[in-house]
């Protein structure tokens, strides 16, 4: 009887053993990287386009991107927001990509209004707010600086209470869903 109770606690021990080996090594790993700063960690991905406030942050804008079509038209994507909490308008008085001027046309924005920037023809295919809130649309055009996608070009906002200056991703248009169908014969590129 001796012999089975010392077994049992020898292997008892040694499941405690394992176990507490087990945790250690996981505790280790796990400390390995605490403390540690990717390259990657304060970066904002460019999907979404730039985005920036205004310094005393009266408005601000959002999804700035700059999109070239397959014809090589250039036109800025952006949103602009009045959130100036004494109710004051704002006016977007210019816009320049690179030192090139972008053409559009803006009243003054209220209090809590956004204007949405973009192509003509992205416009037409958008769902527009109509009737909802206090959004404002206007077409946007600019000379193409042989803007290339995938880079990024300096985008300067000067509405009446400040600049705003942002780096844009310049993009192609995305795809309609469907519009595009690789057959089965086609290499897949991977």
């Amino acid at each position: 009887m001796e012999d089975t109770q010392v077994k049992s606690l020898k292997s008892a021990a040694r499941r405690g053993g394992i176990i507490s080996a087990a945790a250690l090594s996981a505790l280790a790993l796990a400390s390995c990287s605490a403390g540690q700063i990717t390259q990657t960690s304060s970066q904002v991905a460019a999907v979404n386009g730039a985005e920036g406030n205004s310094e005393d942050g009266t408005v601000a804008v959002r999804d700035v991107t700059i999109i070239v079509d397959d014809a090589g038209e250039a036109a800025l994507k952006f949103t602009a927001v009045n959130q100036d909490t004494t109710m004051t308008e704002h006016t977007l008085e210019s816009i320049e990509v690179n030192g090139n001027d972008v053409q559009f046309d803006a009243a003054p924005l209220a209090r809590g209004c956004t204007l949405v920037g973009d192509s003509a023809e992205r416009l037409e295919s958008t769902p527009q707010a109509d009737g909802i809130g206090c959004i404002e649309y206007t077409e946007t055009s600019l000379t193409n600086a042989d803007f290339a996608v995938g880079g990024n070009a300096p985008v300067t906002f000067t509405f009446d209470s400040g600049e705003i200056e942002v780096f844009a991703t310049i993009s192609a248009p995305q795809l309609p869903a469907g519009s595009f169908v690789r057959g089965a014969d086609q290499e897949s590129g991977h």
